[in-house]
């Protein structure tokens, strides 16, 4: 009963939220519900009122961090609502902003992913703006998936490059001169190029 009753001290909301300050500070790996239930001063049970599982905490940090995406204004220059393309690529500028927004944000969309756990609306721009453009299903969903794990992947090596730097054990001279450029606009390179893959299965190509 007491474990309960410290477990409705606090919302869910205020679960998630102290969970996602934890993330920033410390990353993924130091993300416990030890940690966590410390930080909102109860019993590490009383997280699992609102929480059955470290899991489901995740996906709902993955979901909010995701959900960030369809809340950020469009990136100026990057995105016409009535251009397909510029649809697409707005939408991984957003994705990326948002995952980039939270320590190891990239790392907790991903094993998410994997679990088959929440981040339904992680592809769901990119869905909308081929959807929109006329592409079949099958094609929308291969082609939203192949945009989504280009964005994770990419700012998944970002969010550990900056690490690595901010702890001095990566070495600047492994990165070749020619591809050592800024991450924005090599990110935006990977991104025209999936774009000017799908212009050529357009149904009107």
């Amino acid at each position: 009963m007491a474990g309960a009753a410290n477990g409705r001290r606090h919302s869910r909301d205020d679960v998630a939220r102290a969970a996602l300050a934890i993330l920033d500070e410390y990353g993924l790996p130091d993300l416990t519900m030890r940690r966590l239930a410390a930080s909102l001063d109860v019993q590490a049970s009383a997280l699992y009122w609102h929480f059955p599982n470290k899991q489901t905490l995740i996906a709902e940090l993955a979901d909010r961090i995701v959900g960030r995406a369809a809340l950020t204004p469009t990136v100026e220059g990057r995105a016409d609502p009535g251009d397909w393309h510029e649809g697409l690529r707005g939408s991984a500028d957003r994705l990326r902003d948002s995952l980039l927004a939270y320590r190891d944000g990239a790392e907790v969309v991903t094993s998410t992913l994997a679990l088959g756990l929440g981040t339904r609306s992680a592809a769901q721009g990119f869905a909308d703006a081929l959807s929109t453009a006329g592409f079949d299903p099958r094609t929308t969903a291969r082609a939203s998936n192949a945009l989504l794990h280009y964005v994770l992947g990419h700012v998944q090596q970002e969010q550990q490059r900056l690490q690595y730097d901010s702890l001095g054990v990566r070495a600047s001279r492994s990165d070749p001169p020619d591809l050592a450029a800024d991450a924005s606009s090599d990110f935006r390179f990977g991104v025209d190029l999936l774009v000017s893959g799908l212009s050529a299965l357009h149904p009107a190509h």
